[in-house]
């Protein structure tokens, strides 16, 4: 089994990866980001939604929504949370390697560096491609990952994250010449200690620029956040937008 395929380690640490906290961070930046202001009805495919955090707040952008994820316990999460805001999305368990819906949709979201996920990097290019044959022409498809430049200005000594009882260790491995990160968690909690490990690709804003236009898009452009601003040495997140062609 790969991490990834692991329910048990997305019902462990999901507290520390989507915590209340940052998602009413997202609701905002949703609300507010010049780089998802789509056209009113557009329809947009969160790939990877893990537990909803971009879904309702993207309904109440006024667009139609589907959500897609692998992890079942993750889809009941977001469940949860579309039937609380008394929001309609569409939720489909597939696995982004190959979930194709062909001109299905306007736009493509891909969040919180859940691409990269796959040990073979032609499954990754795969992930693209799936994309691209999923959005109508003149689609969007836009990538938020930590970009090797953003990650390199911060990497060191571990972290602690501090949870409601608990708390998690997470320590950061650069692998094979900065190709692949590991990241070791530990989690601990009532004297009881769970670890995981996860591992990804690592991607320059040029690489992953050349691999969007690779896949056949094109106006490939690469931001420092969602309000736009561009990618450089005070950019926190590296986000690539590229466009699908029209007919």
């Amino acid at each position: 089994m790969h991490w990834y395929e692991d329910d048990g380690f997305w019902s462990d640490f999901s507290e520390t990866m989507f915590s209340e906290r940052r998602r009413a961070e997202t609701a905002g930046v949703v609300a507010g980001s010049p780089l998802l202001a789509f056209p009113a009805g557009s329809r947009v495919l969160d790939l990877c939604c893990g537990p909803g955090l971009y879904l309702v707040p993207l309904v109440r952008r006024g667009y139609e929504v589907t959500g897609v994820d692998l992890s079942a316990e993750l889809l009941k999460r977001a469940q949860a949370v579309c039937a609380d805001a008394a929001v309609d999305v569409r939720l489909v368990r597939a696995d982004m390697l190959t979930h194709v819906e062909p001109e299905s949709y306007d736009v493509v979201l891909n969040v919180f560096t859940s691409f990269g996920y796959f040990d073979d990097p032609r499954d990754n290019f795969r992930v693209l491609c799936n994309a691209h044959r999923s959005l109508t022409p003149g689609g969007q498809l836009l990538v938020d990952v930590m970009g090797k430049e953003v990650l390199a200005g911060w990497i060191g000594r571990p972290q602690l994250v501090e949870l409601d009882g608990a708390y998690v260790v997470q320590r950061d491995t650069v692998l094979d010449s900065w190709t692949r990160l590991r990241t070791d968690w530990t989690l601990v909690r009532d004297g009881v200690a769970r670890e995981a490990s996860i591992t990804s690709f690592l991607y320059s804003a040029a690489e992953l620029r050349a691999l969007f236009e690779e896949a056949g898009f094109t106006g490939v452009e690469c931001f420092g956040g969602f309000d736009g601003a561009p990618y450089d040495q005070h950019s926190r997140r590296l986000i690539v937008r590229g466009t699908k062609p029209g007919r």
